[in-house]
């Protein structure tokens, strides 16, 4: 065996690791370990739940249109909680524990209280819902959301007079989420709504999509689905509804003001400040000659939800 003895107690500068990469490494060590239970062969789907089923009756409110494939409605996700590229979420989010979970509701209400998942699974009859989901990042789906109206926990918990908006905190565990050691954004996650646009009855409060509970990757337990807003709009495995007198600055908002505004309607005549927002593709629609679908204002919910933004400049207030 050979051995290298050292000639000075200094080391030379070539031969010191830098801080930033010694900081990198152990991120990715981190994330290595996160990710064990994955790489040990647990399915992207599965969850605390398993893959229980949630029945939800037919709701009048669901678009037509084919759905997206589960396969890839699970496995194209945007989550930067587990990483900022579309495979990571359903990669790295099986270590996601959803039970126990609590909700906690707080803030410009009389009722405020915390709800677990289980109150939040027999608050009100589940409903099938089947919309759009429009990602700004100019692509699209169509899920079958199983929940029921947010304004079904709103009313329990009575909004007082001064409740102008609704935020939705998402949970921030650098343990259960490598995604969390990124700079990329301000954790926790926050979005915010304006009071009657949460009240409004497309806005659901969701549990599960495709007859079963949410996967991880999907923002289980509990989410949001706004389906005349951009994606990211919709706050994944929430923790926490703040109501608030005051506008709440959005995750994205903070980040980019210019390019991500409040309110964030799918509006095709406002364009990304990096590319259009004119045209979508749809997900599994990917051959070689299919066209690119023409976006619709408010994702196609105009008829439902324009009247709560009458007299706004949608320019302004993007």
């Amino acid at each position: 065996m050979l051995f290298r003895i050292a000639q000075s107690d200094t080391p030379a500068s070539s031969e010191i690791t830098p801080r930033s990469t010694y900081a990198d490494r152990r991120r990715l060590m981190l994330t290595g370990a996160l990710a064990a239970p994955w790489l040990a062969g647990l399915p992207a789907r599965t969850h605390a739940a398993g893959a229980a089923k949630l029945a939800g009756r037919a709701s009048p409110l669901s678009t037509t249109e084919k759905p997206t494939s589960y396969k890839d409605a699970t496995s194209y996700n945007n989550f930067f909680e587990f990483g900022t590229e579309k495979e990571d979420p359903a990669r790295m989010a099986s270590i996601l524990k959803t039970r126990p979970w609590t909700v906690a509701v707080e803030g410009e209400v009389l009722k405020p209280r915390s709800f677990g998942i289980d109150d939040l699974l027999k608050l009100a009859p589940m409903e099938e819902r089947v919309y759009r989901l429009r990602c700004v990042e100019g692509w699209s789906m169509v899920i079958p959301w199983v929940g029921y109206p947010l304004a079904e926990l709103i009313r329990r918990v009575e909004p007082t007079g001064n409740a102008k908006y609704v935020e939705f905190i998402t949970l921030a565990d650098k343990a259960q989420m490598p995604g969390l050691w990124s700079s990329v954004l301000d954790w926790p996650y926050a979005e915010g709504l304006r009071l009657d646009e949460a009240m409004h009855p497309l806005t659901l409060l969701t549990l599960g999509i495709y007859g079963e509970v949410l996967p991880n990757q999907n923002g289980a337990p509990v989410r949001v689905v706004v389906p005349w807003k951009y994606g990211f709009k919709s706050g994944k495995s929430i923790v926490k509804i703040r109501f608030t007198e005051n506008q709440p600055v959005s995750s994205w908002t903070r980040a980019a003001p210019h390019e991500y505004g409040f309110y964030s309607n799918v509006n095709p005549d406002v364009p990304h400040p990096r590319w259009s927002q004119a045209t979508e593709r749809r997900i599994g629609e990917d051959g070689f000659r299919q066209k690119k679908r023409k976006t619709l204002p408010f994702n196609g919910y105009g008829d439902q939800v324009s009247s709560l933004y009458a007299g706004m400049d949608l320019r302004k207030f993007f």
